[in-house]
């Protein structure tokens, strides 16, 4: 039987210097932490894929919770950008090697690519 690896809910601390916006700051990590969870586990380009409803991304009944804890700082502002993704990515690997023990280095994290590497 094949499991399907699942995050359940995701945890960020972010120190974007003077937070501006909060709020904007806050929807910018937790949308960059769900498109990250996509990319981790589902994401992946295959031949012969041309429509949007055949490639495999994360559907909203799966986005995990994202709660974002912003560093109160006085330094200067730096933005929120996209400095949630490589973290988020990490971090679910370093979750799967927690409970399995397992590094997986290729995305996404397919049981497939999971197995493989226990099985080696």
């Amino acid at each position: 039987m094949t499991h399907e690896l699942r995050v359940t809910r995701l945890v960020a601390a972010v120190d974007v210097g003077l937070p501006v916006n909060p709020d904007g700051v806050a929807n910018q990590i937790e949308g960059g932490c769900v498109q990250a969870t996509s990319w981790t586990l589902k994401e992946a380009w295959r031949p012969g894929v041309t429509a949007w409803e055949d490639y495999p991304i994360l559907r909203f009944s799966d986005a995990p919770p994202v709660e974002v804890h912003i560093v109160k700082s006085n330094n200067p502002s730096v933005g929120a950008g996209e400095c949630a993704m490589g973290p988020t990515a990490a971090a679910i690997g370093n979750a799967l090697h927690d409970a399995l023990g397992v590094r997986v280095r290729e995305l996404p994290l397919t049981p497939e690519r999971i197995a493989e590497v226990i099985n080696a």
